[in-house]
């Protein structure tokens, strides 16, 4: 029988053979739930291809239910892993299951939607993901203070068009809060189209606003980029030191 110590190991640590084999095991079995899933909603199945399907799904719920179980029984803090965001995420994957074996089955739809919630599992495996919420956090100040400046080019441009658009369409830019719809979508560069300016000031406009949307797309895909690049670096400089 394996070790508290050699189970953490196993559920925790991808880098060893055995460890990888079990996080990709857990992947496959949440790509193959959704696929089930899927599956279900099609039309004109038999009743064996709903039994296969039930039947998959048991096997599924059971294997995620001892994998649930095992994490808490390896955790170092318990209560601390059941109320973590994963924790939850890896609970709502197999109690909508239980839940619905015993309320009326006129209810089990709404059950059978929170299956969706197994997708978030494949997060904690993605090493991918980690460092992605690490660049993130190198460059939080910067977003927030860009996310700030975006927020204010969205007001000024609703003001600009309104003052621009609202004598020639007074019943599409009404007033400026109607005319944030147009910022948002042409800031974004969006354009749906169901807003746009007919004056040539509108126009002329409405093209230095694009002008500045496409650095409002560019500049945070650039931090996160070069924060992206850092974390790889320190990775490699890491496993280097370690070799």
């Amino acid at each position: 029988m394996l070790s508290k110590h050699k189970l953490h190991a196993l559920v925790h640590n991808s880098n060893t053979k055995m460890g990888r084999l079990f996080a990709l095991s857990i992947q496959a079995l949440i790509i193959l739930s959704l696929v089930t899933f899927s599956l279900e909603t099609l039309p004109n199945l038999s009743v064996s291809e709903h039994a296969y399907l039930r039947l998959a799904e048991i096997v599924i719920v059971l294997i995620f239910s001892v994998e649930y179980l095992l994490r808490v029984y390896v955790a170092k803090k318990r209560l601390a892993y059941i109320f973590s965001f994963y924790g939850l995420i890896d609970l709502l994957a197999v109690l909508p299951f239980y839940l619905a074996l015993g309320v009326d089955l006129r209810t089990v739809r709404t059950f059978r939607l929170l299956r969706l919630l197994r997708i978030f599992k494949l997060f904690k495996y993605s090493k991918a993901l980690s460092r992605f919420k690490r660049a993130f956090i190198l460059v939080k100040e910067e977003m927030l203070l860009f996310g700030f400046v975006a927020l204010i080019m969205l007001y000024l441009s609703a003001v600009g068009i309104y003052y621009f658009e609202n004598p020639a369409q007074p019943e599409q830019f009404q007033s400026i809060f109607h005319s944030l719809w147009w910022a948002l979508t042409t800031l974004t560069t969006v354009g749906y189209g169901d807003m746009y300016p007919v004056t040539v000031g509108g126009r002329v406009f409405t093209f230095f606003v694009l002008m500045v949307g496409l650095g409002i797309v560019a500049v945070p895909t650039g931090l996160i980029a070069t924060a992206l690049s850092q974390t790889r670096a320190e990775e490699v400089k890491m496993l280097k030191e370690h070799q």
